[in-house]
């Protein structure tokens, strides 16, 4: 099986719930440290060369892949990258379960803001303060939604592309 969890940067987010499906941060919805935020795998360091591209953190302790990836605000991505996991499955004989899921829904306004100050206008010193609050703020709802993704893949036998939009993590 494959996770790839997406967002608008792919590289907040997406990394702690790498993180998180990696166990590389605590099992647990307590709050993370500003020192665990910060010595997470790839937070806060793509740039605008890196969306599009599949990022692998690694192998979960099932032996499944996990990847993330930014998105920007093209929501035509993901069903495009299922129609063509469709395609392989079809025509070449690849089955690799998928299992897609956004950590949009899990992004508070705070960390939007950092974002934009760090990655879009190069400020760290504005921008990576208000990603650490946002990442406190949300991270355990990030576990929540690894952990519910997590389930999916394991209890959804008849699909070979799942894709979550976790609205419910809002």
């Amino acid at each position: 099986m494959i996770y790839i969890y997406n967002d608008y940067g792919g590289t907040h987010t997406t990394s702690m719930a790498a993180a998180y499906h990696l166990k590389q941060l605590p099992q647990s919805e307590r709050k993370l440290t500003s020192e665990e935020i910060i010595n997470i795998e790839y937070f806060n360091k793509l740039t605008k060369k890196d969306f599009g591209k599949l990022i692998f953190h690694g192998k979960d302790e099932d032996g499944n892949s996990v990847y993330t990836i930014g998105r920007k605000r093209n929501k035509l991505l993901v069903p495009a990258l299922k129609e063509l996991t469709l395609l392989l499955q079809n025509n070449f004989h690849f089955n690799e379960k998928i299992v897609f899921s956004n950590t949009s829904p899990t992004v508070p306004i705070v960390m939007s803001f950092g974002g934009f100050f760090s990655r879009g206008l190069k400020i760290d010193f504005i921008g990576v303060p208000l990603l650490i609050i946002g990442a406190k703020q949300c991270c355990d709802n990030i576990y929540r939604l690894v952990e519910h993704t997590k389930h999916i893949g394991h209890t959804s036998f008849n699909e070979n592309v799942i894709i979550l939009d976790n609205e419910m993590f809002k």
